[in-house]
């Protein structure tokens, strides 16, 4: 998961953050989250800036919807209380037993989708069609960006299916390699520094905007952040559990509350900080893998990631075409939400598609949310289904679509 050192700082300094800042964010919140898993919750899980998150942030709330960098923190703070708030009351687990699972898991998809097309616009993969026909076209394929990511892509592919420990970041090291050799825009700064917490006023500890995004044009996103987290990371916490035998004998997670909670104030300390939204991270499963079962496994990558503060010039090293290849493996690996979507359920599973679908279509993830929810309350209705339907999923529809029909979307 270093590679998020690397890649979160790439799509935040997009959209106007200092990437500078960004790093040492990245890598406080990623030693704050795992130790406090490690120490507290005692479970072999890292935790760090969760790279769909951050395209969330980045694409979606800020260059998307125009908010302010300082607002978009302020976002993911409100996020951060309301997960920690659902989390420590229970509500969590009422949301994953009651929220329709098709939405849940068309969004995670969507999510992958939206990160896949980042990606690939980035590096000239796809391109804006200037002309008539559908919005986008092939870009440049043959020039240098566009081939060296293929390139890296499938070179991820291969060294994961070899399992080679820390394959992406190899990649992400020696693109950014051939781009110091090759491409003038890509220079040395040197390898070691003091923290810089952003030059000039740049710093972007504490500079969220907690008022700005209790605005009711924000809200839903924020909603939409929680949503996402609450259904990825409790997944991922349980599957990483699972791995490690930290399961007790009726299937819950041991310590889970703790776990769950740790998860979610990360997200908070992130906001201050100047990051993206915190979530544990899958890759946690290679550590349990090599015998990690204890909270000693992310205690070690929290005190890993304090000592990478000193390394932050290496984050002016990596071009967008060293971290186009992560995104988009990261993007791939979503899209296999797909087969959790059951068609013995066809409404749920086709509502949750449409979701996906019209994330990417859109570029805005509450956008997907809206018609996933409103086609499924409608669709069960139809569908003479009514029963399946609880108060907690009209109620979110309903508001949903008077938030788009009432033209206050933004």
């Amino acid at each position: 998961m270093v590679y998020s050192v690397f890649v979160v700082p790439s799509m935040l300094g997009k959209a106007g953050f200092d990437t500078s800042s960004v790093f040492i964010a990245v890598c406080l919140t990623s030693a704050f989250g795992s130790l406090l898993m490690g120490l507290w919750a005692n479970l072999p899980i890292a935790v760090g800036c969760a790279i769909s998150l951050t395209a969330f942030t980045a694409f979606d709330l800020v260059l998307g919807q125009g908010l302010s960098p300082a607002v978009a923190l302020g976002a993911i703070f409100l996020m951060g209380l309301i997960f920690t708030a659902i989390s420590i009351t229970g509500v969590r687990t009422w949301i994953l037993r009651n929220l329709p699972a098709g939405i849940a898991h068309g969004t995670g998809v969507g999510i992958g989708l939206f990160l896949l097309l980042i990606a690939a616009s980035e590096v000239g993969l796809v391109a804006r069609n200037p002309g008539p026909g559908l919005p986008v076209s092939l870009g440049a394929l043959n020039a240098m960006p566009a081939l060296l990511s293929i390139l890296g892509l499938a070179a991820i592919f291969g060294l994961e299916r070899r399992r080679v420990p820390g394959g992406i970041l190899i990649v992400i090291l020696a693109l950014s390699g051939i781009g110091l050799a090759v491409d003038p825009a890509v220079r040395f700064h040197g390898l070691f520094a003091m923290p810089s917490l952003g030059a000039g006023g740049s710093s972007l500890i504490g500079a969220l905007d907690v008022g700005g995004a209790l605005n009711a044009l924000v809200l839903p996103s924020v909603l939409a952040l929680v949503m996402t987290a609450v259904f990825d990371a409790t997944g991922t916490i349980r599957a990483v559990a699972a791995q490690a035998g930290q399961l007790d004998e009726q299937g819950h997670i041991i310590n889970g509350g703790r776990a769950l909670t740790a998860d979610s104030v990360s997200s908070i300390a992130s906001s201050v900080l100047g990051g993206a939204p915190a979530a544990a991270y899958i890759e946690s499963a290679a550590g349990t893998a090599a015998g990690g079962k204890t909270g000693l496994t992310a205690t070690i990558v929290g005190l890993g990631f304090l000592a990478l503060v000193f390394l932050s010039p290496l984050a002016a090293l990596v071009p967008p075409y060293a971290t186009a290849p992560a995104l988009m493996y990261v993007g791939l690996l979503m899209l296999g939400g797909v087969r959790k979507l059951s068609m013995d359920d066809s409404v749920d599973a086709l509502a949750g598609m449409l979701c996906a679908v019209f994330i990417v279509l859109t570029c805005n993830i509450v956008t997907g949310i809206m018609l996933g929810f409103t086609t499924l309350v409608i669709g069960r209705v139809f569908a003479g289904e009514i029963r399946k339907l609880n108060l907690g999923t009209v109620a979110i529809a309903a508001a949903l679509a008077a938030f788009y029909l009432g033209g206050w979307a933004i």
